[in-house]
């Protein structure tokens, strides 16, 4: 199985690189060939013949191929809904497609095209937000939409310009004012479809995809719940933490006030230019702590060849807090950012705030993960899913807190703001694509039930449905963390593993869906068409 799945990574990543043109419909039908064809291959293999490890690639395979497809037709059908919005699509993916099968351009006909399309991108603008209508989730898209396929023009001319004296004599100019009028179009659609300024990146624009579609994308994770019982878990683990929160506000002289204790720690950071030097120690101390316990096997190599970078100002409007993996990537003010935001930077990524991030970022978390991915098992890295990446990272903060990694109630606060926002992530994110919540009231509920600065929840919810996260990427933290926890129970508190041979096996698995995770490491009966069933909240 591990050739057959090295050979359909390298054959996918070939077509991948071919089929690039977005918006496409061509790239959709290819691509879908392509997973059904593997389906098939697959299909003819005899399960019962494989080992183990070999029945969990093939159902990790089979389960991956299925989501794809599934993701494409996702794709389709939001396409279809915003299409009103760009009919002049196919004429510049036609043109690009065209120079990618190698087909002689016609200077002359291209310049036509060009002429065309420059027409009726100035015959569109009028008609926007009268009879050409769309949602804001649909005007967003049409929006960034035109960019991409703005940026797909600009690729097809530069191809030619220069290289070909008749191609530019014909097409310069109509691709000049083709350009002006797409970027005067994507603007426009902004104003009169969405209500922001042209050049405004910062609006906050979802798309709830319906419980149907949560439904689909929990099967393709393995997590055989529903939304509305997955609400449920994060109440009750929100409960646990506020609870926790009170208790260590008590111990501050605060009472039950936790919002007041939250204030004091956001107070307690370092001075501008100290924040480097604090990473380095909290990151040394976290290694320290995981050596004197011997939870994890540390490979040299792995403490030695982390790194740090800064964070620019633009990054932390969309990233207010920490990232990480092999570079931590840090969130602190620079001295161009106005006093409010300089102060919202600082308070957000205070001492105590810093302490419960650094290891999820570095050692265990993130660059521990990396490390191993690419030593142990590397061909099943493309079987990508948040639970096992932010799931293992978020574990981590709920194992250190049971074994007493927080001394202090500054400290205990500070990991229970982040464990705090890991629940509401589960709440804001589900509610919103149930259509329960609107984009503005999951920021409120950021600020009111975890105690954000609002930039930094604005920033927040911004990440979590403008960018390219999966509809189930931040609940992943939190559910991915409680799986792994429960399968520790499982396996570490029955005396069948120490907590080294278990941390050890996960990483050396390599990422995949936990429920597979479990299958691999308690030698669970496999079949060829396992679906998830995992039940590991109780």
């Amino acid at each position: 199985m591990r050739t057959l799945i090295e050979r359909f990574w390298a054959d996918l990543g070939n077509l991948q690189r071919v089929y690039i043109v977005r918006h496409s419909q061509t790239r959709r039908d290819r691509l879908t060939s392509f997973y059904r064809d593997s389906l098939t291959e697959l299909s003819s293999i005899g399960f019962d013949t494989l080992a183990g490890d070999g029945q969990a690639d093939y159902v990790l395979l089979r389960n991956y191929c299925e989501k794809q497809i599934d993701l494409l037709e996702n794709e389709a059908r939001d396409e279809a809904r915003y299409a009103a919005l760009i009919p002049f699509a196919k004429a510049i993916t036609d043109l690009d497609e065209a120079r990618r099968r190698m087909e002689p351009v016609e200077p002359e006909k291209a310049a036509g095209v060009l002429n065309d399309l420059a027409k009726q991108l100035k015959d569109l603008v009028p008609t926007l937000g009268d009879s050409l209508k769309g949602s804001k989730f649909e005007g967003n898209q049409a929006a960034l939409a035109v960019k991409n396929l703005r940026e797909t023009l600009k690729n097809w001319f530069s191809f030619y310009k220069g290289y070909d004296p008749l191609f530019t004599w014909w097409c310069d100019e109509p691709y000049k004012t083709a350009d002006k009028e797409l970027e005067t179009y994507a603007g426009a659609i902004k104003e009169k479809i969405l209500g922001v300024k042209p050049d405004d990146e910062n609006a906050i624009v979802g798309n709830p995809i319906g419980r149907e579609a949560l439904l689909n994308a929990l099967r393709f994770e393995m997590l055989p719940y529903s939304p509305e019982e997955l609400l449920a878990i994060a109440d009750e683990e929100y409960a646990w933490c506020l609870l926790e929160a009170k208790r260590a506000a008590g111990e501050l002289g605060f009472g039950d006030d936790w919002r007041k204790a939250l204030e004091h720690v956001k107070e307690l950071h370092v001075e501008p230019g100290k924040q480097p030097q604090m990473i380095r120690e909290l990151a040394v101390e976290a290694v320290q702590f995981l050596k004197d316990r011997d939870l994890l096997t540390i490979p040299p190599l792995a403490e030695e060849s982390w790194r740090m970078e800064m964070m620019s100002p633009e990054r932390q409007l969309v990233n207010p807090f920490f990232l990480g993996g092999e570079a931590i990537i840090v969130s602190y003010p620079t001295d161009s950012m106005s006093h409010e935001a300089k102060r919202m930077s600082m308070r957000g990524n205070n001492r105590y705030f810093a302490r419960a991030t650094v290891q999820h970022e570095l050692i265990p978390g993130h660059h521990m993960q990396g490390f191993m991915m690419a030593r142990y098992r590397p061909y099943r890295r493309g079987f990508n899913t948040p639970f096992w990446i932010e799931g293992w990272a978020l574990y981590w903060e709920m194992l250190l807190w049971d074994l007493g990694f927080p001394r202090t109630p500054e400290e205990r606060m500070g990991m229970l703001f982040w464990r705090m926002h890991r629940c509401v992530r589960i709440q804001f994110s589900l509610r919103f694509h149930l259509g329960e919540l609107t984009a503005e009231q999951c920021i409120d509920m950021l600020v009111d039930q975890v105690g954000h600065e609002r930039a930094n929840a604005e920033g927040e919810v911004r990440r979590s449905f403008n960018g390219n996260y999966p509809p189930l990427y931040q609940v992943a933290y939190m559910l991915g963390g409680l799986q792994l926890r429960a399968l520790r129970r499982e396996l570490v508190d029955s005396g069948r593993m120490t907590n080294r041979e278990f941390h050890d096996a996960i990483l050396h698995e390599n990422i995949m869906p936990i429920e597979m995770v479990r299958a691999v490491l308690t030698g669970e009966k496999l079949t060829s068409d396992y679906q998830t069933r995992w039940r590991f909240r109780r």
